[in-house]
């Protein structure tokens, strides 16, 4: 065999040559239409830019948020200002930047009227309420615990109240608003009478939150 024939038998194969991958896609950030164009029957929020849509709440959860809000709308939500609140339930808040809106719907949502006097005449509010409360379940409670939490820092919202129904207990969360991080005023539980920050002025039944604390003329027959 000749040298060059050799050396044509023994070259290795030249290397495929190198393509560069497409660039993935950026996710698209979901938008406020993407919550109108959600099915009516589902919650749409939109947390850190993803749609997220999640059932109606179970009828014992919907009873202690409904419960709390007789309690506060009915004492505190009927002052006016300075010192009254408006306090309303499942209120649709758009939070942040525009170009970057957090939408969320907490169960309960308060504002101090010293900081809005009038209800806005829309369908949702971007001024980042005082106190919002949100009714713990297992489909949403860690959601409730992290990215929403994450979101009520970043917009200074005062104070936080969590409800377990399946624990019967409520936690009272007070923000730094220099740190934005929370701290844990206290624990209330069972069916005592307390009084919790930031409205210490109105006695609340826990009782009247857990569908065990339903009267005899209330109770299904």
């Amino acid at each position: 065999m000749s040298a060059l024939a050799f050396a044509l038998a023994h070259t290795l194969p030249y290397p495929a040559p190198m393509v560069a991958k497409p660039t993935p896609p950026v996710p698209r950030r979901a938008t406020y239409q993407d919550v109108l164009d959600a099915p009516e029957h589902l919650i749409a929020e939109v947390i850190n830019g993803e749609l997220v849509l999640q059932p109606r709440p179970v009828i014992a959860h919907q009873r202690a948020s409904s419960e709390l809000g007789i309690d506060l709308g009915g004492t505190i939500g009927r002052r006016g200002p300075p010192d009254g609140w408006l306090i309303l339930d499942e209120p649709e808040l758009h939070l942040g930047p525009r170009d970057a809106v957090d939408i969320v719907v907490p169960d309960l949502a308060g504002w101090r009227l010293s900081r809005l006097p009038t209800v806005p005449a829309t369908a949702f509010i971007t001024l980042a309420p005082d106190w919002v409360c949100e009714v713990l379940s297992p489909g949403t409670e860690l959601r409730d615990r992290t990215a929403k939490l994450q979101i009520y820092a970043r917009e200074r919202v005062a104070h936080l109240w969590f409800v377990s129904v399946q624990t019967r207990h409520v936690e009272i969360y007070r923000l730094d608003p220099e740190t934005r991080l929370w701290t844990l005023l206290g624990t209330a539980q069972g069916n005592t009478k307390v009084r919790l920050a930031p409205f210490e002025e109105v006695e609340i039944d826990l009782s009247r939150l857990w569908t065990e604390g339903l009267g005899a003329d209330e109770a299904t027959p």
